[in-house]
């Protein structure tokens, strides 16, 4: 079957690129900011790179990949764009965010024309706080001519032994999107004992098997992608707890499996190695130092996933944060199957509600170019006047758009104005924050 061609932005180390590439899409480009996760692209592809901000067009242009006499259309554009913008653990700060590139993501769409889109980020972006920008992100899909739709997907329920939810973005053009299905679940994903046992007990650690019977249980979400974080470690102080309840000491990654030459076990367990993150996070990695390493990991792991072999640049913690910034490659595999599926036209075509309105008082206001009072919004909206959540989505709107106020007797009224996000404005403020900041945005 012929191959479905992907052009992926902020591309990291390969997690998505991988699976992606497993379901049948074949990358004519592939742009990430970092140096070392471009040259891990590059070290396990020969796929075409760009290294830089993907929002600079001397880095990318995606004028270049629009449709022309002499080619078709993209059939994917694809990201794993900047998470901090929407991250619960950060300041949520949005579409004010000088890192968020979601908004111009979802704008380049209008340039390449692509058959079909897929853009995954962190839960914190499906919460209430986000609602008047992912109804933004929805309309601008349909004044291009597309339809879209948003689902929180679960990496264990795609084989992925780890609590990674994260928010994920299809959208096709409408004859398309009718074939498609989001991925249905792929069964058990096992423990995390039973899925590094083999490698706890590589180096003969009498322990492994009563470690690994402990471990019977998912993991927390692996951490560690930001160049903010001081060194390779496991998470804040909640995800320690969770990785003690499993026998293991999230105090730091390990050089090598247990038993330990040098330092001693502490109470909480083994500590990790990046192996054993790279696994819990879906990949293999492959050891270019160890002779015969890709026969030890088919002896390892007869059943396991002998498709998402992966080899990292970088020393212990670049590797790390690579690992902990990726999107698990099973995962991508199996949303990129179902793309590939539905613009193959397999399959019955789906009735669904496509772009749902997500934010009532956010589409009272757009209706609308005048101001319209409490009263009007409550009429819109069907929410009672004195209905706190007016109020309070007033409020959460203003944080990503101008919300202009007018006095009025009866109290204020209401209009909405330019959505704040970065879309490629020669003047926004992002501009000067990278030229300050690019070694430590991530």
């Amino acid at each position: 079957m012929k191959e479905l061609s992907v052009i992926e932005i902020c591309a990291g180390a390969g997690g998505q690129a991988l699976g992606l590439e497993l379901a049948g899409f074949e990358h004519e480009l592939a742009v990430e900011l970092d140096p070392t996760a471009a040259a891990t692209l590059v070290l396990n592809r020969d796929w075409k790179v760009a290294v830089g901000d993907v929002a600079d067009p001397r880095v990318f242009d995606p004028r270049d990949f629009a449709p022309s006499p002499n080619r078709g259309p993209v059939d994917l554009l694809a990201g794993g764009v900047p998470c901090p913008p929407f991250s619960i653990a950060g300041k949520q700060l949005g579409a004010n965010d000088e890192r968020d590139l979601f908004a111009w993501a979802v704008e380049q769409v209008a340039v390449i024309q692509p058959r079909a889109l897929l853009l995954e980020n962190v839960r914190g972006l499906s919460m209430p706080r986000f609602a008047g920008y992912r109804q933004h992100v929805l309309e601008r899909l349909r004044e291009f001519g597309y339809s879209a739709e948003w689902r929180l997907i679960q990496a264990s329920e795609h084989g992925v032994p780890q609590l990674r939810p994260r928010f994920v973005l299809v959208a096709m053009q409408p004859e398309e999107f009718q074939y498609f299905r989001w991925p249905e679940k792929s069964g058990d994903p096992g423990t995390v004992g039973d899925t590094l046992r083999a490698l706890m007990k590589r180096d003969r650690w009498e322990g492994a098997d009563a470690w690994a019977d402990k471990a019977n249980g998912i993991a927390p979400t692996i951490v560690g992608g930001s160049k903010k974080h001081g060194g390779a470690d496991l998470g804040p102080t909640r995800a320690k707890r969770a990785w003690a309840e499993l026998g293991v000491d999230a105090y730091g990654v390990h050089d090598s499996a247990p038993p330990y030459k040098k330092r001693p076990m502490t109470e909480y367990g083994p500590k990790l190695t990046n192996e054993m993150v790279a696994r819990i996070q879906g990949w293999i990695l492959q050891d270019p130092r160890i002779e015969n390493h890709a026969a030890m990991l088919r002896d390892e792991n007869p059943a396991g996933y002998p498709d998402y072999t992966w080899t990292f640049e970088g020393g212990k913690t670049a590797v790390y944060r690579q690992i902990g910034n990726a999107f698990p490659p099973p995962v991508a595999r199996a949303i990129g199957l179902s793309i590939a599926a539905a613009l193959r036209h397999q399959g019955a075509r789906v009735d669904r509600d496509i772009n749902p309105a997500v934010d009532p008082v956010y589409q009272a206001l757009r209706k609308q170019a005048s101001f319209l009072t409490a009263a009007q919004i409550a009429r819109e909206t069907g929410l009672d006047l004195d209905d706190p959540e007016i109020d309070r989505r007033i409020s959460l709107l203003s944080q990503d758009f101008e919300i202009h106020r007018e006095a009025r007797p009866t109290g204020f009224a209401y209009k909405i104005g330019q959505f704040r996000a970065f879309i490629g404005q020669d003047d926004h403020g992002r501009h000067e924050y990278y030229k300050s900041n690019l070694s430590r945005v991530s």
